[in-house]
């Protein structure tokens, strides 16, 4: 089940992630759960291996890796009971600066991430007000001289305690004023580390799952004009234009989660005896199993479709939004069976069961909800009217 295909061009990366993994098994996460702890250490050791810098281009210091990849760096992790969401946004976010970012932008910040010198992890996009309704968030950058000052308020910012930059998207055009609802927004590059304490404060969220997620607050904050990230008020396509890779990879952690979950309930009830037979030759354990490796499977091959999609430059919008729809439910699927096959002991710390569950369920709310997912399906792919 676990085995990559014969012509999978990312075996040889999967097989050193997982040695990789090997080195933070179920006691290291356990203990920063119960901390409510970041990964340091897993994520250095991501950085120190240039995994975290595989899809920054070679001359900016990086791998220069497809973004197929990525997806299998990422699925890998999962699927050894690791995490990714504490590092996933930099193979993302940086893609913005890649495409749209001026020659000194990239110059300046993509060698400094590719070494782990700067960490770009926080994602400032979501508000309380707006939440999926992003042409409708409040964060205002007014332009004074050679800097914007920043008001507002943006939550859910996950990592944002331990990274140094923030990719933020503010209204520089009041909403009434822009010929557009999607116009008026623009993306600037925050030095975290000048602002801190100086017009940004930072507050924990503590959630059901070891998640490092924030609610950020602006209040005067300045960012140098020359962080604007490529041209005013045309952040929201620059963020959009990102989405189609978030969402490949966040699918491709979801199938690693799948992967584990799995692995974990087929072993288990392979061994577990109850009345004299193993668990596993049970249908009403068996049929749960067998459906969420369907669903699974077919993940996966979504994945690879909106991958190879994205690598020879075309637009995955719709494979991209399946795969993260199809990844998400696979992975639930998973571990709704995997917690039923172990029983009691599915919710006992010790077996990582419950953690995994609990990680698991955020991707079919973040970062986009599978009802919005289809709702986009039903507009764009099936030509139905805006329900929204």
């Amino acid at each position: 089940m676990d085995q990559p295909l014969p012509t999978d061009p990312h075996a040889e990366i999967r097989a050193e992630v997982a040695k990789l993994c090997a080195r933070f098994p179920g006691e290291y996460w356990r203990k920063l759960d119960r901390d409510r702890a970041y990964p340091t250490e897993f994520v250095n050791a991501l950085t120190e291996a240039g995994y975290l810098a595989a899809l920054i281009p070679e001359e900016y210091g990086g791998a220069g890796l497809p973004l197929s990849a990525a997806a299998a760096i990422l699925e890998t992790i999962h699927a050894e009971g690791c995490n990714g969401a504490a590092c996933h946004a930099q193979m993302y976010i940086m893609g913005t600066i890649l495409r749209h970012g001026s020659n000194r932008q990239k110059q300046e910040y993509l060698p400094k991430i590719a070494t782990g010198e700067l960490r770009l992890q926080a994602f400032g996009v979501t508000e309380p007000t707006s939440g999926t309704d992003t042409t409708s968030l409040r964060t205002f950058a007014k332009r004074d001289g050679d800097h914007y000052v920043v008001n507002g308020q943006k939550v859910w910012t996950s990592r944002a305690e331990h990274s140094d930059l923030m990719l933020l998207l503010a209204r520089t055009t009041p909403r009434d004023q822009a010929k557009k609802r999607t116009d008026g927004l623009s993306t600037f590059i925050v030095d975290m580390r000048e602002t801190i304490g100086k017009g940004m404060t930072i507050r924990p969220i503590r959630t059901m799952m070891n998640h490092n997620t924030t609610e950020i607050f602006f209040d005067n904050m300045i960012v140098p004009a020359e962080n604007l990230l490529g041209d005013e008020g045309k952040g929201f396509r620059y963020i959009i234009d990102g989405m189609n890779a978030e969402r490949l990879l966040i699918a491709a952690e979801c199938i690693g989660d799948s992967k584990w979950f799995l692995r974990k309930a087929t072993d288990y009830a392979r061994d577990r005896q109850v009345f004299a037979r193993p668990i596993g030759q049970n249908q009403g354990i068996q049929f749960p199993l067998a459906r969420a490796y369907a669903q699974m499977r077919a993940a996966e091959l979504m994945v690879r479709e909106g991958c190879a999609k994205f690598e020879a430059g075309l637009t995955p919008g719709e494979e991209a939004n399946m795969a993260k729809l199809l990844g998400a439910d696979a992975a639930w699927a998973a571990a709704e069976a995997c917690i039923q096959t172990h029983g009691g002991f599915g919710f006992a710390e010790e077996y990582d069961v419950e953690r995994k569950f609990r990680e698991t369920r955020l991707y079919q709310v973040a970062p986009i909800s599978t009802n919005l997912i289809l709702s986009y399906i039903a507009e764009h792919v099936l030509g139905l009217p805006r329900s929204y």
